[in-house]
């Protein structure tokens, strides 16, 4: 299993306090509106999880491919 983090767009304020926190960059703001998470390279070290003052990120396991 894989952890990575996932996020509510509809409540994201786009600070970019997630984007900066990640170690992977791994998160940037979509089109100045919401986060978006690059799934490949997210490792689900939960530090954006930590920066989101909006408290909207969650890190959830998921199945690995390959």
């Amino acid at each position: 299993m894989k952890k990575i983090a996932t996020l509510s767009r509809n409540a994201c304020v786009s600070c970019g306090c997630c984007e900066t926190a990640c170690p992977k960059n791994a998160i940037e703001i979509y089109n100045g509106i919401y986060a978006k998470v690059d799934q490949d390279r997210c490792i689900g070290c939960g530090l954006c999880k930590k920066a989101c003052p909006a408290d909207i990120i969650s890190i959830k396991e998921v199945d690995s491919i390959g």
